[in-house]
């Protein structure tokens, strides 16, 4: 009733901030990640296993481009907590703000999102957003390196990286026409910031994630 409903109500909400807040996939949560894991392997073999009617065989892929908005707007509320409308995680990486109050780490994520790949080449990248202040030592700059190679390691395909400040997005996304040459990694391809659409620009700054 409350997904139908869209969390209306004070039950409503008191529900979506339950769900908002348990253990999600990529935040460390061992039953999260191995559900995700098995829908994506589901999800693989069916579509590996029915060509099109003209006998096309789809490459099965966890890949959302940048139609997170527009899909977004398509789609009733989902389990996760998000309302409907709004828009959907990037691809085969956690929604934006997966590890705000749960313990969760780019680590754990990293290793969520490689443990999805179907199989077919990098049909399911992995988005990065980290603050600049996660490369003001060495020691931060090896983890960082760390991270990506850890992930191919354990069989990702490809990574998108923005190194943003968040304080800086933010006034850019109040202010758009005050930071025209402010250039964003988007998914498999950057744009100016400014072009962005208002949507867009916010889950941007959603995906952000800092160096705490």
């Amino acid at each position: 009733g409350h997904l139908r409903d869209d969390w209306v109500g004070a039950d409503g909400e008191r529900a979506r901030l339950m769900m908002r807040n348990i253990q999600r996939f990529g935040s460390g949560s061992s039953d999260a990640d191995e559900w995700a894991a098995r829908i994506t392997e589901e999800f693989t073999r069916l579509v590996k296993g029915k060509p099109t009617p003209d006998g096309y065989h789809l490459v099965p892929g966890l890949f959302s481009w940048a139609k997170v908005v527009p899909y977004g707007k398509r789609l009733g509320a989902t389990p996760d907590g998000r309302r409907a409308g709004e828009p959907l995680s990037h691809g085969p990486n956690p929604s934006p703000g997966f590890n705000e109050g749960r313990g969760g780490s780019p680590t754990q994520m990293v290793t969520a999102v490689a443990a999805v790949q179907p199989g077919f080449g990098n049909t399911a990248p992995l988005q990065i957003d980290i603050d600049p202040s996660m490369g003001d030592s060495l020691e931060s700059i090896e983890k960082v390196e760390a991270l990506i190679r850890s992930h191919f390691e354990m069989g990702g395909t490809m990574v998108n990286i923005n190194v943003l400040n968040r304080e800086l997005l933010e006034e850019a996304n109040r202010n758009p026409e005050d930071h025209p040459g402010l250039i964003v990694r988007v998914t498999g391809f950057s744009a100016y910031f400014a072009s962005l659409s208002p949507e867009l620009r916010q889950y941007v700054v959603d995906r952000v994630i800092n160096g705490d």
